[in-house]
């Protein structure tokens, strides 16, 4: 990161409207208030636990922004961020084996979310994830969103 360069995301989850817009690094250096209202925004909205999310996810948020030429005040719609073990298990069982859940999923250890972006086709939202190679990306048309993640590269 550059002097004088601003790392800043703007988040909405789609499930309670709350919205986040939050400078997260400055000139090479993490902004502690800034990373805290990331963390919040992109907590567990089924049960309210958040984690620290991994600054590679938040940082590869920025750059697929980047890579969309998206100002940095738009606001990338939250599907899921930060997913409890508990809400995990729930989401599995209640659709099976065949959820697209993980049961050592990404989300869980906050280096995970699913998003969409209003106005962005999820085709070339798809198609910019992944030429980014940052991680793991999921294709889900039908849900409508991408999943993004800092785990090893790989995509379904």
């Amino acid at each position: 990161m550059a002097i004088g360069t601003e790392w800043r995301l703007a988040i909405r989850n789609v499930h309670n409207n709350e919205t986040v817009d939050a400078v997260f690094a400055r000139s090479g250096r993490f902004v502690p208030e800034g990373l805290a209202e990331l963390n919040h925004g992109l907590r567990d909205w089924r049960t309210g636990q958040a984690t620290a999310m991994d600054r590679k996810l938040l940082a590869l948020l920025v750059r697929l922004r980047e890579k969309l030429e998206l100002t940095g005040g738009t606001k990338i719609g939250l599907i899921s961020g930060y997913r409890s073990p508990a809400t995990n298990a729930a989401l599995r069982s209640a659709g099976g084996a065949h959820t697209g859940v993980a049961t050592k999923s990404q989300h869980m250890l906050g280096k995970a979310t699913d998003i969409m972006v209003p106005g962005v086709s999820l085709d070339r939202l798809h198609g910019a994830a992944l030429a980014l190679g940052g991680g793991g990306v999921g294709y889900y048309p039908r849900d409508g969103f991408v999943h993004v993640d800092t785990g090893r590269v790989r995509h379904w």
